[in-house]
């Protein structure tokens, strides 16, 4: 906390409104305390659970996606289940409360999970690029990328 810095009242209000990141690592370096500016054309109030949770789930695959390594890309178990894991290559929200993800499993068949934004509980892992592949994808960037071009903002470090 920076104790240098004084707020208006108008700032600090301002402030409280924006969703704040905060994460705890072993390696000091990761870790993090932010204020998140998902989405600043729409106001918090009009955005659904399902736009929120997108928004954020963004936010954490580009952040997974940034500790891999070259051979690596992202995908997703489903945590409480024996479902397995999914190679995330797609992402979307159905409003107001439905968060899909798209596509394959471990026997490379084509899979989608539609899930509740109540009973979001999944866990990020790594898998190994696919053997056709130059390069790994990075689902994250292009979902923000896409967020950009909708004419809103993915900013974890507002200026």
């Amino acid at each position: 906390m920076n104790c240098d810095t004084i707020s208006t009242a108008a700032e600090a209000t301002e402030a409280d409104a924006i969703p704040r990141r905060h994460d705890v690592h072993a390696d000091e370096a990761a870790s993090s305390d932010q204020p998140c500016q998902l989405n600043a054309t729409k106001p918090v109030e009009a955005k659904s659970p399902a736009e929120w949770a997108y928004e954020r789930l963004i936010i954490y695959i580009q952040n997974f996606e940034q500790l891999l390594d070259s051979e690596h890309e992202v995908a997703i178990g489903f945590a409480g289940s024996d479902a397995g894991v999914m190679r995330i290559e797609g992402m979307g929200f159905f409003d107001p409360d439905i968060v899909t993800f798209y596509g394959t499993d471990a026997d490379e068949a084509r899979v989608q999970l539609v899930q509740h934004v109540s009973q979001l509980n999944v866990m990020l892992r790594a898998l190994p690029k696919q053997v056709n592949s130059m390069a790994p994808q990075r689902i994250g960037f292009r979902l923000a990328a896409d967020l950009e071009r909708q004419g809103q903002t993915l900013n974890e470090n507002p200026e």
